[in-house]
């Protein structure tokens, strides 16, 4: 399994929802910061997108896709001289039995339709997925039309179009393809993009990232991955460090950790048997590297952890509505 599938299967998407937006006349919503990352399809009509505090407006045309991945609060509009609304509290006031939000402003501004989402991760490898991505990616309809994921992306607009049996199961396993198929479409419309995600695309460094992916135990050495990828030393750890952003072994180490604290949050996998499955030969050695990274010993991580799941659970079992843009 390569690097970015690897990191993708242990995600753990704990929301991957859409919803239906469909605006007439003159309108603008503003949005508070949100976790991870969201998502928007431009179904018909255009709209402006923007980050609060930033003065470039966005436009997102009909068959434009989008990602927003720094969590800050934004605006979308079908007119920027619009004064924003609260757009959560509109949302929630005006939204269909069918789920689809229907907005009507004033003047003869053409009609926008957009399907958009939201996607959380329960576990802490989601900031490796998002390091290095710009706080927005804008693919545009040429670029989404030659890709796959304009497939994956006509499944969710008839999901969207009115309420399905198991449309929610669907929904959310569509949303999980298309976060993966608009990554892939970055990737191939950009010229080597900043850290992990765009390492992933250098021939050799991207070898040796799966490589220390698919085996994190194995007792690698900068010497033991240049050869694998058929590189000298030096030219691998200057090129590792350059691509990545950091040094072989040290994005060893991370991602040593990551595995463990998803296995600490998410099993009652044995201490000892977590240590070697992540490189370390005990687990009393694993322990101190766990918190010297963390600051915590693995065993109050692991109870830390298991009160912050419980505690969502009980906040998100009071949420009536999803709101999205």
């Amino acid at each position: 399994m390569d690097a970015l599938s690897e990191v993708l299967s242990m995600l753990r998407v704990s929301s991957a929802l859409s919803s239906r937006f469909e605006g007439r006349g003159a309108w603008a919503f503003h949005f508070p910061s949100y976790r991870h990352v969201k998502f928007g399809s431009v179904l018909r009509g255009r709209l402006w997108l923007w980050m609060e505090g930033d003065a470039e407006r966005h436009t997102m045309e009909e068959g434009d896709f989008y990602l927003l991945t720094a969590g800050q609060p934004f605006c979308s509009a079908s007119d920027p001289a619009c004064v924003p609304l609260d757009g959560p509290q509109t949302y929630r006031s005006i939204r269909g039995a069918d789920g689809v939000v229907r907005f009507d402003g004033p003047g003869p501004v053409s009609p926008v339709s957009l399907a958009s989402g939201r996607f959380e991760f329960d576990n802490d490898l989601s900031a490796l997925l998002l390091a290095n991505l710009p706080p927005l990616i804008h693919l545009r309809a040429a670029d989404v039309a030659a890709h796959a994921l304009s497939h994956v992306l006509a499944l969710l607009r008839a999901e969207t179009d009115g309420q399905m049996p198991g449309s929610d199961v669907v929904k959310a396993s569509l949303a999980t393809l298309v976060l993966v198929q608009a990554l892939r479409a970055y990737l191939a419309g950009t010229d080597a993009p900043a850290g992990w995600l765009g390492a992933l695309s250098d021939p050799r460094i991207g070898t040796a990232l799966s490589l220390m992916h698919a085996s994190p135990a194995q007792r690698w050495t900068i010497d033991t991955l240049a050869a694998a990828v058929g590189m000298s030393r030096t030219a691998f750890a200057q090129r590792f460090r350059l691509r990545v952003g950091s040094a072989p072994l040290e994005y060893l180490q991370s991602w040593r950790m990551s595995l463990a604290m998803t296995a600490l949050s998410e099993s009652d996998e044995p201490l000892a048997r977590i240590a070697e499955r992540v490189g370390y030969l005990s687990d009393t050695a694993f322990s101190i590297a766990f918190k010297r990274s963390t600051g915590l010993s693995p065993g109050r991580y692991r109870s830390a952890k298991r009160d912050n799941l419980a505690s969502a659970a009980t906040a998100n079992s009071t949420l009536a509505v999803f709101d999205c843009a």
